[in-house]
């Protein structure tokens, strides 16, 4: 008799938040400091990269999408804390018999320049996933001038999640 195969889902998502002054720059739950002083807008904190990975994480499990689960209209989630919702996702996908193996996301953004970070970006995100930082990828780059995160406009964020069924 052999051993059922292992059960895998992968998911992807994708945001994007405008660059605004007077808001704070979260990224992956840290405060950054723009060199122009903005900030991401948005109805909770606009963490694009959180907020990139819950959706690949709810895309997965065909669950639809963070608005769906966070609705900006919803006054509860005003100025929230997206690590926050993440681990709110993470009980969801726990729920539903499901693991997360890894995730893997892309930032662009001409500015701040994100290296000084990323290893403090990774120990956040792990750490509110119940991951080790090792299964957080976060890679940073520009988008060389072109298009609205170009411009600096605002800043975006690939992910994709790689679950298996608990």
């Amino acid at each position: 008799m052999s051993a059922s195969p292992m059960k895998l889902r992968i998911g992807n998502g994708y945001d994007i938040h405008r660059l605004v002054s007077g808001r704070p720059l979260i990224l992956g739950g840290q405060r950054l400091d723009h060199p122009q002083g903005l900030g991401l807008d948005g109805h909770s904190d606009a963490d694009v990269l959180v907020h990139a990975i819950m959706d690949a994480l709810l895309g997965a499990l065909s669950l639809g999408d963070i608005g769906r689960h966070f609705p900006p209209e919803d006054p509860r989630w005003k100025g929230a804390d997206s690590l926050e919702l993440l681990e709110r996702v993470m009980e969801l996908i726990s729920v539903q018999g499901w693991s997360v193996i890894n995730v893997d996301t892309v930032v662009v953004a001409e500015r701040p320049k994100l290296k000084p970070h990323i290893e403090a970006i990774r120990a956040a995100i792990a750490g509110r996933m119940g991951l080790e930082p090792s299964q957080v990828g976060v890679k940073a780059t520009t988008n060389e001038g072109l298009g609205p995160t170009g411009r600096e406009e605002g800043i975006a964020c690939h992910a994709v999640a790689l679950l298996q069924q608990s």
